[in-house]
């Protein structure tokens, strides 16, 4: 059954096909048969009960440089596809949250993936707290207050932005850092919601798991290994993806939130684990795709596809 897919995603002359796991999407979307369609998130139009978008027919091909060619610029009822897949990257602002009310309209008849409703209630930092006994001691504040308690209590700690990706402003500060104030000052002034503040885990430095769920059930990881000096292991800033197995631990956590995730519609979801304790679920642009695949692993694009064409024909 061939599907006409629109994906909306970051504009494709953007993104690094290495690693971005859109792309390895609309691969195997494209070697199975089905017709795709790219637009960004900016051309989408609410007009009545019709969403109506600027798309063009690409084709894809895995070459650095070279990896997309356009057809002619169609305005299309996003209603006339089968399926919409949610790919661009936060962060998670407001242009976020107004495309997710404008897919619902459309969305289960045309199937978006992830469920917009479901996307626009569960962000990531946030959603993640669901599962509070899973994850390292945290706190969600912009108090000065609340962080000088949970500092004295846990010494070493993380602070990063709520709404931040990519492992962006993530710090870490040593109980003694003389730099504490300033970092304060600095979250303070810079971001308006409040922050994410973690108890570190030193066995960071051995790695940030990534876990992929499709559909509720395991399909692949890939540890990522932070560089030299830095804290940050996530691969858009220079972290190693070494493959990886599940422990014990990994797999309760794993059946703990898949029965949640597939409630939720949320289909396609990556989660972050450092040793044994959970820190994030990825639910808007989750990458990991082409990392566990390069590196022997299952190919979860083929996964992904499998279940989607069995849900759009049923």
């Amino acid at each position: 059954m061939a599907l006409k897919v629109a994906v909306q995603m970051d504009h494709i002359s953007s993104i690094n096909i290495a690693g971005d796991s859109a792309f390895a999407l609309m691969l195997e979307a494209q070697k199975r048969g089905h017709t795709l369609f790219h637009y960004t998130p900016d051309r989408l139009a609410l007009c009545g009960e019709k969403v109506m978008c600027a798309v063009e027919p690409v084709t894809v091909r895995d070459e650095a440089g070279n990896h997309f060619s356009f057809g002619e610029t169609q305005r299309v009822d996003l209603s006339d596809m089968d399926v919409v897949l949610m790919r661009q990257d936060p962060p998670f602002d407001l242009a976020y949250i107004a495309a997710t009310h404008i897919l619902e309209k459309i969305h289960p008849d045309t199937l978006v993936v992830n469920n917009p409703v479901s996307v626009r209630n569960a962000p990531e930092k946030l959603f993640v707290t669901q599962f509070s006994d899973l994850m390292p001691p945290t706190l969600i504040t912009h108090d000065r207050g609340e962080i000088d308690a949970f500092r004295a209590e846990y010494g070493d700690i993380v602070m990063k932005p709520l709404f931040g990706h990519g492992g962006a402003a993530v710090f870490r500060v040593t109980k003694d850092d003389l730099n504490y104030g300033s970092l304060y000052d600095f979250f303070a002034s810079t971001f308006r919601e409040p922050w994410v503040i973690q108890q570190f885990l030193p066995n960071v430095k051995h790695g940030d798991k990534r876990i992929l769920l499709v559909d509720g059930e395991f399909a692949g990881a890939v540890n990522r290994v932070p560089a030299e000096g830095d804290l940050r292991s996530n691969m858009v800033r220079g972290g190693a993806p070494t493959d990886s197995d599940l422990t014990e631990r990994e797999r309760e956590i794993c059946a703990r939130l898949g029965p949640v995730l597939k409630e939720q519609e949320l289909f396609l979801v990556g989660i972050d684990v450092i040793d044994g304790r959970l820190t994030e679920i990825n639910v808007t642009a989750p990458t990991g795709i082409r990392a566990i695949a390069k590196l022997g692993g299952p190919d979860v694009a083929a996964m992904v596809w499998d279940a989607l064409e069995a849900r759009c024909s049923s």
